[in-house]
């Protein structure tokens, strides 16, 4: 499976590292382009200078990381497609192009499913999407999510509760499905 992921998943670090995490697992291909990868570094600006250089640097180990992942920018693509949002057609053209199987974003009202199916292409949210990697592959995104957290309470110098880590990157269902009780 093939997802590009939407700046606005790329922007909260919990669950950008959890989406990585999982594809490094080769439980689903992530696309994005330069374009979408500026989006998220400038979204970064409103916590500081500091955290847009952060994000700077980690947009660099992306492209490291997965470098199939991605793509450039496809104006002739672009100029057929009409979404509510302009802004947001060339996240789309990026799925065409990378035949991708998903996007995954928190922005439901900018990608209508009526016009992502004409395409082939499927509206995630990242908690559905996730959720459903869990249910195919548990121990694998277990892994991840215990990575993630511990990494969080590492950097946070205290203990954090992993289910609310997990609702707090806007991951209800996993969270719940993950901890039915929490730890």
């Amino acid at each position: 499976m093939k997802a590009v992921l939407d700046a606005c998943v790329l922007f909260p670090t919990v669950l950008r590292e959890i989406l990585l995490g999982v594809a490094g697992k080769g439980l689903y291909e992530p696309l994005w382009s330069d374009r979408i990868l500026r989006e998220w570094v400038l979204a970064t600006a409103k916590l500081g200078p500091l955290a847009q250089v952060q994000a700077e640097g980690d947009a660099t180990l992306l492209r490291t990381a997965f470098p199939r992942a991605c793509l450039r920018d496809r104006p002739e693509i672009e100029a057929r497609l009409l979404l509510p949002d302009p802004n947001d057609v060339h996240v789309l053209a990026v799925a065409i192009a990378g035949h991708a199987d998903a996007i995954i974003t928190f922005n439901a009202a900018d990608f209508p499913r009526h016009i992502l199916a004409e395409e082939g292409i499927d509206r995630r949210d990242p908690d559905g999407f996730l959720w459903q990697l869990w249910s195919f592959h548990p121990a694998e995104v277990s892994q991840v999510v215990a990575a993630v957290h511990a990494t969080a309470e590492r950097m946070a110098g205290a203990p954090l509760s992993a289910k609310s880590l997990l609702k707090r990157a806007k991951l209800p269902r996993l969270a719940k499905a993950l901890y039915p009780v929490a730890p």
